[in-house]
């Protein structure tokens, strides 16, 4: 075991996790779509994530948060809050003919997750199954053909947001997406350029697709470059995956939870994490699209007590 391996304990004996940087994300609110009624408004979100004790947050979906730059610095800075990182959507698998129209979607977001300090994008794949009606929009496994397309638009995404912004990207695997699984994933991994393509583990995505999150940690820890963290119901997961229920529908079932009520249990990834000797974001990321208005903060709060219960 390496000194890097080695996580130091406090004088209560709980690990000192200080290579992780934790924050939240609107996600945690129940915020999916840049505009949707069922959501709460942008300015309750920093106020209540504020609230809740986190230091950093995500844009979340481009469009919810204040797009300019000033503004939004204005917003974040008299809340003491922080950005870590955009969100972009990609369909790369479809080849280079998605090119032009997912440049042109990233370069906003790019530009403003620069302007803000930020140093990450987040890259989430295209659902094969429609977000809000849950619909089947195209099978569930790439073709030879469509994973090449993939590699090579990941290689060059990576690419040019480093070159013309900056930033890093860290692809998150995601349920109801083409790289969810443990095989998929790593075969995404396998067919990447290190260099330029890192990974965000999604503790709850991963867990949910049936995937061991400390053993990805120990394997492939050194193209990990940003942690989102959230719980599965194991229950309410057993049924989604015997009926083969699509993620929205499982979401509004409750198949993401608060720590410590489901599963990976956190201490031993952060600790995997925290053992990489690097440091991470680890952003908490509750799915609840839709929910009251009053639900998150309490959730929040809990979650963040519970965190630093933790270590971290």
């Amino acid at each position: 075991m390496t000194d890097s391996e080695v996580t130091s304990a406090d004088s209560v004996g709980r690990p000192v996790l200080d290579r992780l940087r934790i924050g939240s994300a609107p996600d945690s609110w129940g915020v999916w779509f840049p505009d949707d009624p069922q959501q709460v408004p942008w300015r309750r979100f920093l106020d209540e994530v504020a609230e809740a004790g986190y230091e950093w947050i995500e844009l979340g979906p481009y469009g919810y948060l204040p797009t300019d730059p000033a503004r939004l610095t204005e917003e974040v800075n008299r809340r003491n809050l922080k950005v870590s990182a955009g969100t972009v959507f990609t369909a790369l698998h479809r080849g280079p003919e998605v090119w032009d129209s997912t440049w042109a979607h990233v370069s906003q977001v790019a530009e403003l997750t620069r302007a803000m300090g930020a140093h990450h994008l987040v890259v989430i794949p295209a659902f094969w199954r429609d977000d809000k009606s849950a619909a089947q929009l195209e099978s569930s496994e790439l073709t030879a053909d469509q994973w090449g397309h993939l590699a090579r638009g990941m290689n060059r995404l990576g690419r040019e947001v480093r070159e013309r912004f900056g930033l890093n990207i860290v692809v998150h695997p995601h349920a109801d997406t083409h790289i969810d699984t443990e095989a998929h994933v790593v075969r995404f991994l396998d067919a990447t350029d290190s260099d330029v393509v890192g990974l965000c583990l999604d503790t709850g995505h991963y867990a949910y697709c049936g995937g061991d999150n400390v053993k990805l940690i120990e394997t492939y820890g050194e193209r990990i470059g940003y942690l989102h963290l959230k719980q599965v119901d194991p229950e309410i997961l057993a049924d989604v995956v015997e009926n083969e229920v699509p993620f929205g529908p499982a979401v509004k079932r409750g198949v993401m939870c608060e720590p410590p009520l489901g599963v990976p249990e956190l201490p031993p990834v952060l600790e995997a994490a925290q053992g990489l000797g690097v440091d991470l974001f680890a952003i908490v990321e509750q799915d609840m699209y839709p929910c009251l208005p009053g639900r998150p903060l309490p959730i929040a709060q809990r979650t963040r007590r519970y965190l630093r219960g933790c270590g971290a």
